[in-house]
């Protein structure tokens, strides 16, 4: 390539360059560039850096969304938005303030609350907004909001399908912590809208093994015991006390819960068992006490793309959690190239965040409310036949959710 030796009067001369492809620059432009003094240009790039942590006892799951944020880019296709990681294991307060010194305009993570809450103060200090990981609701605040799966439009979404399938008498047994409260709360809301009876509401503590004693109270058991004469047989045919039973827990925590139900009489069969998506697990599907039990989560059909290409790309399936970082590196690139082209600088704002039309995203749609935290179009998933099956799908615009 040739480039001429041009003599250029003194003035300001505006050259136009190629976006995306250096190569289609045209040999005028190269000739002028070459010939000026002074060339003043404009970096159009745009810089997030994803918190996340690459060392210590949390890396697996570290790497893996800073792989699943690679796979986001190279699906976007946008070649001047930047992704750059940084390692939260060596302080995510640290991370935070070297993400900015190296010219962050968002940032994406961190995963872990205590994380989050050690970068607060460093982007509220320099006003930049960060899209956490968390599922710590109280975290949100008017630089951090919240992506977490959160359990607050999860009782929504069953509470209201349970309505709908006549369910009107439901006893609520929740763990004694945050979750449990906020659980409790939100049902109690939304139960009263729908015309459903909260008919009791029994709490447990977390640290307590042995529970045997509250699900037997909550079961009505003694009670039913006394009329039937201590006969095992009559018990079993009295009416339950509730016809459904949310139950707030996961793990070992809602299989345990779950079994002690059935011993006193509350099976599957005679009351049926609401979760949130603390049972988005197919190890609690095969869990006879929990048999066609419900709950709202976001659609396995909508990642199962996902994850196969994840499997393809890095040769082991993805991690629940790398859905997260996929949609914030994938909404954090569509908000940089739509401002640019509209308004000349990235859309990092609170305002375009919480553009109440929502995004959509492998793990459905999504929105930021105005306090900061995430909403999603949830499906109703039930276990059957020791399996997660989708019966009733998730929106696919906020126009026809209800929303939170």
């Amino acid at each position: 390539m040739n480039i001429k030796a041009v003599d250029l009067q003194p003035g300001l001369y505006l050259v136009a360059t190629p976006i995306g492809n250096l190569r289609d620059i045209t040999l005028r432009a190269l000739d002028v560039l070459a010939a000026a003094d002074v060339v003043v240009c404009e970096d159009t790039r745009v810089t997030a850096k994803l918190l996340v942590p690459l060392s210590g006892a949390n890396s697996a799951l570290g790497q893996a969304m800073l792989q699943s944020a690679q796979l986001a880019l190279f699906d976007m296709g946008y070649d001047s938005f930047e992704l750059i990681p940084r390692d939260t294991n060596d302080g995510a307060q640290a991370a935070a303030q070297s993400a900015i010194d190296a010219g962050a305009q968002m940032i994406l993570g961190p995963v872990f609350a205590p994380d989050v809450r050690a970068a607060q103060p460093v982007v509220r200090r320099y006003n930049i907004n960060m899209i956490a990981f968390s599922t710590d609701w109280s975290l949100a605040d008017s630089n951090t909001f919240v992506m977490g799966f959160l359990p607050f439009a999860q009782v929504q979404r069953v509470a209201e399908y349970a309505a709908g399938k006549g369910y009107r008498n439901v006893g609520i047994l929740a763990p004694e912590n945050d979750y449990g409260n906020a659980v409790i709360a939100t049902w109690n809301s939304v139960a009263y809208k729908m015309g459903i009876t909260t008919a009791e509401t029994v709490k447990f503590p977390v640290e307590q093994s042995d529970i045997s004693g509250i699900v037997g109270s909550f079961a009505h058991y003694d009670a039913a015991e006394a009329k039937s004469g201590a006969d095992k047989k009559n018990v079993q045919r009295l009416p339950p006390p509730y016809d459904a039973i949310l139950l707030p827990a996961g793990g070992e925590q809602a299989r345990a819960a779950a079994n002690m139900l059935s011993y006193y009489n509350l099976t599957p069969r005679t009351v049926k068992r609401i979760g949130t998506g603390l049972w988005d697990d197919p190890g609690l599907a095969t869990e006879p006490a929990l048999a066609g039990a419900w709950f709202a989560a976001p659609s396995p059909e909508l990642r199962r793309g996902f994850e196969q290409r994840y499997v393809e790309a890095y040769g082991q399936p993805a991690p629940r959690l790398a859905t997260l970082s996929y949609d914030a590196t994938a909404l954090a690139a569509v908000l940089a190239r739509n401002g640019y082209y509209s308004m000349g600088h990235p859309a990092f704002d609170r305002e375009s965040l919480s553009n109440p039309n929502g995004f959509a995203g492998i793990d459905g749609i999504f929105r930021f409310r105005p306090d900061g935290l995430v909403e999603r179009g949830l499906a109703i998933m039930e276990f059957k036949n020791g399996q997660i099956v989708q019966i009733d799908p998730a929106p696919k615009t906020f126009q026809s959710y209800a929303g939170q």
